[in-house]
């Protein structure tokens, strides 16, 4: 061939070959993990088999050494558990981040790896068998025993995520504070990420809804008249709500069952929250009170310092002729408490926690606590505080939303103002939004403590009427609206 720019002639080439890309060989770990995973979507929205992925799923989990009711759509965790007891604590924060690897350590050696990934095809059986059960709800009528399996799988999730089972759904409020910022900790020991952080407030009132699902698929009137089935219910905020809309139409030992159940929801509720009340503050020290001669308040260390002038070298003993105590008597002023809760549709767990909150409140010394429900019509629930049970039971749950008529009860049970502390508990959409925001303005301005809240549930999960929520915020009294804590920790600020 001739260069014709240099008029030499050049040797003929022949192109290479063209060779097609490397693919590096898949990780037969990788493989089983997808089989799984790939497992778990086709379950989730096709309740049909897969006879491929059945298979192959079946001998990736009879391989790697776990049971193969993983597998059974009809196996709840617990039954699997108390087969195999050492897989407890493999579900146990299962879905939280491991500890991030030590540099100085072999994790990042071949034969490391191989083993992490083993761990990964291990964890994936374990995660797709929680969340097929939990997720994978079905269709149709559901039975107790289906709700009861449910709620209990729904506790293994919820075990799997860090945090205390019950406590996403709502139902009972526990001191992992999953709603409030979400910190969750496994009991494995694993650190929560903050992607796990921001997910677990979203998933919380998913299974809230799906566990609500159950409930009205139920036939809950034929379950509560007999005995034996209303004993398998586990008490819940979706299963509490549903019986404080129909309880008008029960009677009997259907009626008996359902107030049995609403009673022990309430006491697990008050339990948790009454944890967190006692642990407030009751005032400053009142030095015009003489302490109680008792030994548990003796000051010991104070009682060596003022003696120390009696110390004998000679016998080395110290001559004590005055004890000191210490003061344990708080300055205590009376406070006023008053809750209005929005009962409509949308508030019932608000309506439930605020319940149980101030009959709590109202048990402390020095603390008057009134509470006003309310929809289109309102009712002074006062007499009843002490008893969230029976303040529940005369609650009507449900119908539209007007505060101005709460209004007209609350105000005028203002005697001191700057020694009364004003709690509204709603959505605030409201049919007369104007004139009951002007009344709030007024409880404001007037020195009480006026605190708008949006939500008080253990998921934290609330919507707020944007009209108010800016408005309240110009006033100095932004909305609260979160986890019930915040509630208790301003109540606590305001009474100590």
């Amino acid at each position: 061939m001739t260069d014709h720019t240099t008029g030499r002639t050049t040797g003929t080439t022949t192109p290479p070959a063209l060779q097609p890309p490397r693919i590096p060989e898949a990780d037969p770990q990788d493989n089983r993990r997808q089989v799984l995973y790939w497992r778990l979507l086709a379950r989730l929205f096709d309740p049909e088999e897969q006879s491929t992925l059945e298979s192959a799923s079946l001998a990736v989990v009879e391989d790697i050494g776990l049971p193969s009711a993983l597998l059974d759509p009809q196996a709840s965790v617990d039954s699997i558990v108390q087969r195999h007891p050492d897989l407890a604590a493999e579900f146990d924060g299962l879905m939280t981040p491991g500890p991030d690897p030590d540099p100085a350590s072999d994790l990042d050696s071949e034969g490391a790896d191989a083993r992490d990934r083993a761990a990964e095809v291990r964890r994936a059986a374990l995660v797709s068998k929680v969340l097929l059960n939990v997720f994978a709800s079905g269709s149709g009528t559901v039975t107790a025993g289906h709700l009861a399996r449910w709620q209990s799988d729904a506790g293994w999730l919820e075990r799997a995520l860090g945090c205390v089972p019950g406590e996403l759904r709502g139902g009972r409020p526990g001191g992992g504070g999953a709603g409030a910022g979400v910190s969750p900790t496994g009991t494995g020991g694993r650190y929560t990420s903050p992607d796990l952080g921001r997910l677990i407030p979203e998933i919380g009132p998913e299974l809230a809804t799906i566990e609500a699902d159950l409930v009205k698929r139920m036939h809950l009137r034929e379950v509560l008249a007999d005995s034996g089935l209303a004993s398998r219910l586990t008490p819940s905020m979706s299963l509490i709500e549903q019986l404080l809309r129909d309880k008008n139409n029960l009677s009997g030992v259907a009626l008996a069952n359902a107030k049995d159940l609403i009673r022990r929801f309430v006491d697990e509720v008050a339990e948790v929250l009454r944890t967190q009340v006692e642990k407030a503050t009751v005032g400053p020290l009142d030095r015009s009170v003489p302490p109680k001669r008792v030994f548990r308040n003796l000051d010991l260390d104070r009682t060596i310092w003022k003696n120390l002038t009696n110390w004998s070298p000679e016998e080395e003993r110290l001559y004590v002729d005055r004890l000191y105590y210490r003061h344990t008597a708080r300055k205590t002023t009376p406070q006023r408490l008053i809750v209005v809760v929005d009962q409509s549709g949308s508030m019932v767990d608000s309506m439930v926690n605020c319940t149980i909150l101030a009959s709590i409140f109202a048990g402390l010394p020095k603390v008057d606590v009134h509470l006003i429900a309310y929809d289109t019509q309102a009712l002074d629930l006062t007499p009843w505080v002490h008893d969230p049970f029976e303040t529940l039971l005369r609650t009507n749950l449900g119908g539209g939303t007007d505060g101005t008529v709460a209004m007209a009860l609350a105000q005028p049970k203002i005697a001191e103002p700057r020694n009364t502390v004003v709690v509204w508990i709603s959505d605030f959409y409201e049919w007369q939004t104007e004139p009951l925001f002007q009344s709030m303005v007024a409880i404001h301005r007037s020195g009480a403590k006026f605190i708008p809240v949006g939500s008080v549930t253990s998921s934290g999960r609330g919507s707020v009427n944007p009209w108010f929520r800016d408005r309240f915020k110009d006033l100095g009294t932004p909305v609260l609206s979160g986890h019930i804590r915040k509630l208790v920790d301003e109540l606590k600020t305001f009474l100590a």
